[in-house]
């Protein structure tokens, strides 16, 4: 099994849900327990590749369930959800909000106001947790999520010398690039959570778990979020109790 989720596979994996409430669940192979993972990350700490990790880990040690991640391609949901157009997609990155960029493209009327983009984001962040067995990478997906006691929070970090490494090998870039990229990303997503949520992205009590894919390779960091997750006090659905 591939532990990869498109936004095709993903949709597939909501509307399976969606189809399947209450003791149906248990019939279609679904956990009758709600969780959901979000991961927060500093740039080229291989999020992503341990979020797909994750997915697989759970499926296979758990009760089969399928989990589904969204990174990128939650974008592609948000603008689904609410009906937006696809070209809206390049004002959205989590990394790309610059003040003054962003007032002039809504001044001229490229994009609806950013902050209204962050709600309709939030929203779909809150409906996906709700369905369970989700992975969301970025986002500020901890902070929406924070006062839900399914959702397990977890922080990867790294310095910035294997992280730079990560984006040489993975982008093919030069030091200075990825080095520049690191910077971009890491200043954006911080910008982001402040701007937007007023908390600080660094902060470790945001977080259960935090970390440092240096000295933890992405596929044990996943094993460990996955014992994790598999034992959190996690509570029934209320809607399957």
């Amino acid at each position: 099994m591939s532990a990869h989720f498109g936004i095709e596979q993903c949709e597939s994996f909501i509307n399976c849900h969606l189809r399947a409430p209450g003791a149906g669940r248990v019939a279609h192979g679904m956990s009758t327990v709600r969780r959901a993972v979000t991961i927060s990350r500093q740039s080229g700490c291989g999020a992503h590749r341990v979020a797909e990790n994750l997915a697989l880990y759970l499926h296979e040690h758990g009760d089969g369930t399928r989990w589904a991640v969204f990174d990128r391609n939650l974008v592609e949901k948000v603008l689904q959800d609410h009906n937006l157009s696809p070209r809206l997609a390049a004002f959205m990155p989590e990394d790309r909000f610059h003040g003054i960029d962003d007032t002039l493209d809504e001044l001229f009327g490229l994009h609806p106001p950013s902050h209204e983009l962050v709600r309709q984001t939030a929203e779909t962040i809150l409906r996906l947790v709700d369905l369970g067995n989700v992975i969301i990478i970025g986002r500020g997906a901890n902070v929406i999520t924070a006062k839900l006691d399914y959702v397990l929070h977890v922080r990867l970090v790294g310095s910035l010398q294997q992280r730079c490494r990560r984006y040489e090998q993975a982008e093919h870039l030069s030091e200075v690039e990825a080095l520049r990229r690191i910077d971009l990303e890491d200043a954006g997503r911080r910008r982001y959570l402040h701007q937007y949520f007023h908390r600080d992205l660094d902060d470790p009590l945001l977080h259960h778990l935090i970390i440092n894919t240096d000295r933890i390779p992405c596929e044990q960091a996943a094993a460990i979020i996955g014992n994790v997750v598999l034992n959190f006090s996690a509570k029934p659905h209320p809607a399957l109790a």
